[in-house]
């Protein structure tokens, strides 16, 4: 296992931060990348004409590297996973009643696009629900969705695993299942990608959209996509200079060019050079690629299984491994613990959590400690 990185953030002691799933607390080494990037903008003469492509290439590399994927133009570099879902939404050919599947409660930047589309086109969304909390939750939300799938379904956009409880998804299974109906597959990996191990030659996405501030450890407003085949001669959503071919030729710019760049770099953002944003970006995924994403899940279900034990022995709901992630769950108190009491609690300690649905989320990293897991398990057993 590897040891606890606390030394490489910059985490208040007086603090206990189990927050990773709201923001991620930044690398040191990825602040300075910000800062020496930032400075360079002061003397604009060091930054070439290579520049506005270098950096990007990194980012693709490092990114594919990270999720399996053998071909770095197969990345796009976004703002947002809302601009990821608005380009997949570009490129799907709907039609009236095709049936689109999403999740009960997951993100708006995973619903409201799709939603939309109902008056747009006259789709159908299911909404798959999840069971009531008890035994085998996950299981049967699993199996929900596997059963929702027909002939009629044209998409499924879910994530990975659920940004408010950490309920997780058996994509290989769905995966096999959409490809029985031809159905797109559309994969939110924000939540999961960085610290939860995935491949897209496993699971063979038709896009995977990750925002980058949360588990890929990168800083705001920038995030990642991976577009499969069936985006390869798509339109981009933001048609701009650099995503067009030969836009490396400054001085031939005057010379349009209607073609797009192929597979996924199309898909850039304007700007998507952004000499802040991108090397930062780089350099956290260089750092995950070190630690690996197995080895933080295994720190985290190292530093959390024995006080997720007591917690569940207090007749508290927590998914069973199995269907959850161990770097993002939740805790759903039973009626006896007020919620609001509990709060208390969690303030008086300083620890920072979230509260989505029902839920306390939990979403620990290689920052946190045992001890840590272990002081907000004080606050049920002191209730």
């Amino acid at each position: 296992m590897i040891p606890n990185q606390k030394h490489l953030f910059s985490l208040s002691e007086e603090i206990t931060y189990l927050n990773g799933s709201y923001m991620s607390p930044q690398l040191k080494s990825v602040e300075q990348v910000g800062l020496d990037a930032l400075r360079k903008k002061s003397q604009p003469y060091l930054i070439s004409e290579n520049d506005f492509f270098s950096d990007k290439e990194v980012l693709r590399k490092r990114f594919s590297q990270l999720i399996g994927c053998d071909d770095p133009q197969r990345i796009a570099i976004i703002p947002s996973v809302s601009f990821g879902i608005g380009t997949v939404l570009k490129n799907i050919p709907f039609r009236r009643n095709d049936e689109i599947i999403l999740l009960k409660e997951q993100f708006p930047s995973n619903y409201y696009a799709w939603a939309a589309l109902v008056d747009e086109i006259g789709v159908k969304l299911k909404i798959i629900d999840a069971p009531e909390i008890g035994k085998d939750r996950g299981k049967l939300w699993n199996q929900r969705i596997l059963e929702a799938i027909t002939s009629k379904t044209k998409c499924i956009a879910i994530p990975h695993v659920h940004w408010a409880d950490g309920t997780k998804y058996d994509l290989r299974a769905i995966r096999k299942r959409s490809k029985e109906v031809n159905a797109y597959l559309i994969i939110d990996g924000t939540q999961s990608v960085g610290a939860l191990p995935f491949s897209v030659k496993e699971i063979q996405p038709d896009a995977l959209i990750c925002g980058g501030y949360k588990w890929l450890l990168g800083p705001y407003s920038l995030g990642v996509a991976y577009f499969g085949e069936r985006f390869d001669h798509g339109v981009p959503l933001d048609n701009n200079w650099m995503n067009h071919e030969g836009a490396e030729n400054f001085s031939n710019l005057i010379n349009y060019n209607p073609l797009f760049k192929p597979k996924a770099a199309r898909y850039d953002i304007g700007e998507s050079s952004n000499f802040n944003l991108v090397p930062m970006l780089s350099e956290a995924i260089r750092q995950l690629i070190l630690w690996t994403p197995e080895a933080i899940q295994s720190y985290c279900r190292e530093i959390s299984e024995e006080s997720i034990l007591r917690i569940q022995n207090l007749g508290i709901f927590i998914e069973e491994p199995e269907y959850r992630a161990h770097h993002l769950f939740g805790i759903f108190p039973s009626e006896e613990y007020k919620l609001e009491k509990i709060k208390e609690k969690i303030s008086e300690k300083k620890i920072i959590v979230s509260f989505r649905g029902k839920s306390i989320r939990v979403s620990p990293n290689v920052y946190n400690s045992k001890d840590e897991i272990e002081k907000l398990l004080d606050c049920f057993l002191e209730y």
